[in-house]
């Protein structure tokens, strides 16, 4: 299973509930340095609460199943400036 495949399955066990509030989230790259970058989409790239989400829902499942993840970044502009 590569790098990204295993982040893909991690964020699997949150999307159902980012799929409920109209959402998802796209894993864009894993860097050298183990920061994961994803594009919020839909509600959850247009919500003043996916900051929250992101650390608290994203970056908690993913470190969860991959400890040597150090962080999760958005990349979409609206959550970029409120991280």
């Amino acid at each position: 299973m590569t790098l990204i495949e295993r982040v893909e399955a991690a964020i699997d066990s949150i999307r159902p509930y980012l799929q409920a509030d109209g959402g998802d989230i796209r894993v864009v790259e894993v860097t050298e340095d183990w920061v994961v970058k994803v594009e919020m989409q839909g509600a959850c790239g247009e919500c003043p609460m996916s900051a929250m989400t992101l650390k608290a829902g994203v970056e908690d499942a993913i470190k969860h199943a991959m400890p040597e993840i150090k962080s999760v970044v958005a990349i979409n502009p609206m959550t970029e400036a409120l991280v």
